[in-house]
């Protein structure tokens, strides 16, 4: 049997999100499930703290394979066009460690499942690792669904290049937020073959102009290759395995606490608080009233461990602290700009 397990990217600023993680995985899929937190960055005085009594979760220790994904993604990156634009234009992800997620094909995990921080999860994993079976990588996420200004990749661009009509690379289109795959899928040579794809043949422009520095969109381009077996949920032939799974989009029923998709009641591999700042759930777990949908189930998910210390009533947060946030917003643009 192939050594399995779960991957996730975090630091103390997602200390929250990752804890509910973790309880998650503990309580819908099994308390002994191995785990390895990939470091976002330096900051992880909290998380080590947490994990030492939890005995089957670690952290990624395998920085040379975090430094190689740095050095690869940098240089992609500084080669795209945008790259000689104006300092004011630079998407908000711009230079952020994202990437480092990918690390998880150098660990010790021959199998495995990623699931962003800012997750729950919501049933066992059994049938996302049977499906590894015969696929390269596993996804379940809508992607390939968004309007042809909104993917990744410039669908027509890439299919002018290749002999894949723009339907069949439509259908590989996907998120990073949650995948599975196998350990060594990308090793050393791979690398460098796609940087001279990117680089040297400006492969590197298939990829959709907003999106530079976009995680997501450099593993899109990185798995259009047919040469790669790809499994959707979304697109299964098995209606009942198509689902939604976003906190902010997607209608869901809650029974003892996991949540079903709210058509025909079909299990959800996870829920994804996508688009809301950690900031909100640290500060939803002091007890101020935030606008997060499905936030009594990340509480409860949060807080199992600790029912004393769940808030008991949610209570706005005063104007003086709403002014500082404004000012602080302000000025993180500003620094963000002149840096």
């Amino acid at each position: 049997m192939k050594k399995a397990g779960i991957y996730t990217l975090a630091n103390d600023a997602v200390y929250d999100q990752l804890v509910a993680l973790l309880n998650s995985i503990e309580r819908n899929i099994s308390p002994e499930m191995p785990v390895c937190i990939i470091p976002y960055n330096q900051q992880l005085n909290k998380i080590t703290e947490e994990i030492k009594s939890r005995p089957h979760v670690s952290l990624f220790d395998n920085w040379e394979s975090i430094q190689r994904w740095d050095d690869f993604v940098n240089q992609v990156w500084d080669a795209h066009p945008r790259a000689k634009e104006s300092q004011l234009t630079r998407p908000g992800w711009y230079k952020g460690f994202v990437h480092r997620k990918l690390a998880a094909f150098d660990g010790d995990f021959e199998r495995f499942i990623f699931y962003d921080a800012d997750s729950l999860v919501m049933k066992p994993i059994d049938d996302v690792l049977t499906k590894l079976d015969n696929y390269d990588l596993v996804f379940d996420d809508w992607e390939h669904d968004k309007p042809e200004a909104a993917t990744d990749i410039n669908l027509k661009l890439a299919a002018s290049a290749t002999n894949l009509r723009e339907a069949q690379l439509r259908s590989r289109i996907h998120c990073n937020s949650f995948f599975g795959s196998h350990q060594g899928l990308f090793e050393r040579e791979e690398l460098n073959n796609l940087i001279c794809r990117l680089i040297d043949k400006r492969e590197i422009e298939w990829i959709n102009q907003k999106f530079w520095w976009s995680s997501s969109a450099l593993f899109n381009y990185m798995t259009i290759d047919n040469k790669y077996s790809i499994f959707n949920y979304t697109l299964s032939p098995n209606e009942k395995d198509r689902t939604g799974n976003c906190a902010n989009a997607d209608a869901f029923v809650n029974i003892d606490n996991i949540l079903y998709n709210q058509e025909d009641l079909k299990p959800i591999h996870r829920i994804h608080y996508m688009s809301y700042p950690a900031s909100y759930f640290a500060r939803l777990c002091c007890g101020e009233d935030v606008d997060i949908r499905y936030r009594e189930e990340f509480l409860y998910y949060r807080f199992i461990k600790q029912i004393e210390q769940k808030p008991q009533q949610l209570k706005p947060p005063s104007m003086m602290a709403k002014m500082h946030r404004l000012f602080k917003k302000i000025m993180n643009k500003v620094k963000r700009a002149i840096t």
